[in-house]
């Protein structure tokens, strides 16, 4: 396999792992419609998780696979909860910004933006830190690299072909996470304030019953 095929590869794996929205991809269309340096700093962290992992699982892949094999449903239990904790607050933070803009010239827009950017806090560099942290919890990566690796064998050795298809797993989620909180952002620019609630209430609603789905089966 030619380096050029090992880069396309890793660009297809890339995005087999990051175009599919589950809580992450929600989160990161939150973030992008709160605030823009927020949520480039929120897609660069999940872009540079992904990167990590496949990193591990190239060198590892086998290791990797069996070392998560006993513990997956814990750590499954782990992400579920942070993820319920993060819906909750989400979700809480709309309603008291739907009740606070009532009697508010500032309306909906303005309630429901502080406060949902005070569910996150801090600045771009500790939104880095908390999507890095979400997306390290999620199992799922890293057995979906582990298995790839191990499958491509040994197409993948050697550190040219394993430091190419690295990146280009990182270019292609990079690329695709950007791509998402960009249009969030242009969307977010462009609805009313009312809609643009209710987007907020329905995306951690979803985040809810994506933290459901991860926890189950239960250990």
């Amino acid at each position: 396999m030619s380096l050029w095929t090992t880069g396309v590869s890793g660009a297809v794996a890339g995005l087999g792992v990051a175009v599919p929205i589950g809580a992450m991809g929600v989160l990161l269309v939150q973030e992008g419609m709160r605030d823009r340096r927020h949520a480039v700093a929120a897609a660069s962290a999940v872009a540079v998780v992904d990167l990590a992992y496949a990193a591990v699982a190239t060198a590892l892949g086998p290791l990797v696979s069996s070392a998560l094999s006993g513990v997956e449903a814990w750590v499954r239990l782990v992400a579920a909860a942070v993820l319920m904790a993060i819906a909750v607050r989400g979700l809480l933070a709309s309603r008291r910004g739907a009740g606070s803009a009532a009697g508010s010239a500032a309306g909906p827009e303005s309630g429901t933006g502080t406060d949902a950017g005070a569910a996150s806090g801090g600045g771009p560099v500790r939104t880095f830190t908390r999507f890095a942290a979400l997306t390290l919890i999620n199992p799922t990566t890293a057995l979906y690299f582990a298995a790839l690796t191990t499958a491509q064998g040994a197409a993948l050795t050697g550190p040219a072909a394993g430091a190419v298809f690295v990146g280009g797993v990182f270019v292609a989620s990079f690329g695709w996470q950007q791509l998402l909180v960009a249009a969030s952002g242009f969307a977010g620019a462009r609805i009313s304030a009312t809609a643009r609630a209710w987007t907020f209430r329905i995306g951690f609603g979803l985040v809810a019953v994506y933290a459901v789905k991860v926890a189950l089966p239960l250990p």
